[in-house]
């Protein structure tokens, strides 16, 4: 009885202090790049002693960098944020007609390009994402996870996040790093898209064997899921941060 009570104790304070903060409104930027064969490291030298430096110069706010642990698409992993999408919009003008970027593209690809494609997904906090904090940790290993909900299932996903599966993520030892949901054409429903960080891919995994086998999970998911599942596709993505990741 005191285990439940106090596991009931850190549910509610955990909803009411997400209730209480005051959403963030930044305008969000996820964006992957697939670097060509061999080209990978030249993109990262890039970002870290020329690109971050960039686009803190035009108003960019550097979130985060992060390379796939298992990483066969060559991909680099990053997100931005802006204080809305008309100051994105100028920031990218004018980091693409800097002189000082020109220079560096150009002597970056001397030897051919080093990115073969760009995918960029704008998004917007959720009101009950956590207050994205700056963290030099060391080693830890982050989850990129993207959930597609059912036709007109996202606001109820988001109600079982905001009001059980982040303290019970916390309660089995795994940290909310932030949480969107991506910006759609009209008629599009968003997704949502999270970060988690563990102490390692294993810990992540068996924390994640853990939580879903756990009494109160069980009970939830049963209960939020009475009309139908809420989550139909959730992709994950293990990631390590780069040395110059505000995140790590």
């Amino acid at each position: 009885m005191k285990k439940i009570f106090l596991l009931v104790s850190a549910i509610f304070l955990a909803t009411y202090a997400f209730a209480a903060r005051p959403k963030d409104e930044r305008l969000f930027e996820l964006r992957i790049y697939y670097a060509e064969p061999g080209k990978l490291d030249a993109l990262i030298e890039r970002f870290q002693k020329h690109t971050t430096k960039l686009f803190k110069k035009h108003g960019m706010e550097n979130i985060g960098y992060w390379l796939p642990i298992h990483n066969e698409p060559n991909q680099l992993v990053y997100v931005l944020a802006y204080p809305n999408l008309a100051a994105r919009e100028a920031a990218w003008k004018a980091f693409g007609s800097d002189p000082e970027w020109k220079k560096v593209q150009q002597a970056s690809e001397a030897n051919g390009k080093i990115v073969n494609k760009v995918d960029s997904y704008f998004m917007a906090a959720t009101d009950f994402s956590p207050k994205i904090r700056s963290s030099k940790k060391k080693n830890r290993v982050f989850e990129l996870r993207t959930y597609t909900a059912g036709p007109g299932k996202l606001d109820d996903l988001q109600t079982r996040f905001r009001n059980h599966t982040l303290a019970l993520f916390e309660k089995y030892d795994m940290v909310n790093i932030a949480y969107w949901t991506t910006i759609e054409k009209e008629k599009v429903q968003p997704k949502l898209v999270y970060i988690l960080a563990h102490d390692s891919e294993e810990k992540g995994k068996q924390m994640f064997e853990n939580f879903r086998k756990s009494p109160e999970w069980v009970k939830v998911k049963a209960e939020s899921e009475k009309n139908g599942v809420l989550a139909e596709k959730v992709e994950s993505v293990y990631m390590r941060a780069l040395k110059f990741s505000k995140i790590r």
